[in-house]
């Protein structure tokens, strides 16, 4: 069962980050499949880190793109960013230090900031840079 599915909703209308936001949800979708099977926890720990570098390798395109658009609301989003870094971090080693209530933590919250994030700072993002 996956936990997030693409949306049209979801592009920001520039292919590679369009590209990479896909890759972000198979990526959890991935970590959520293995929390509801007989996984290791290092084969979560190891997805958990994939994810961790995927979005902060993306979130570092995103906001080259921004800053060299000027868009006007970069800093609000790159503190969104990472804000929701810190929060994937702490999720992680809540993980690492307890697998059971990291376990339940992630199944609680690992879809909620992916959402949260696309339909406000990516939505918006959109609006402004148009379709490439």
């Amino acid at each position: 069962m996956s936990l997030l599915a693409w949306k049209p909703e979801y592009s920001v209308g520039i292919a590679s980050m369009d590209a990479e936001h896909r890759e972000m949800i198979e990526l959890i979708n991935d970590v959520y499949a293995r929390l509801g099977s007989s996984s290791d926890a290092q084969a979560i720990e190891e997805c958990l880190e994939e994810i961790f570098n995927t979005i902060s390798m993306h979130f570092a395109l995103e906001e080259r793109i921004m800053s060299e658009a000027r868009y006007d609301e970069y800093e609000d989003h790159k503190e969104d960013h990472e804000d929701l870094l810190d929060e994937i971090r702490d999720l992680m080693d809540e993980f690492i230090a307890d697998t059971e209530r990291g376990t339940e933590l992630l199944e609680q919250r690992l879809s909620g900031w992916f959402g949260k994030h696309f339909a406000s700072f990516d939505a918006r993002l959109h609006g402004k840079l148009g379709a490439h």
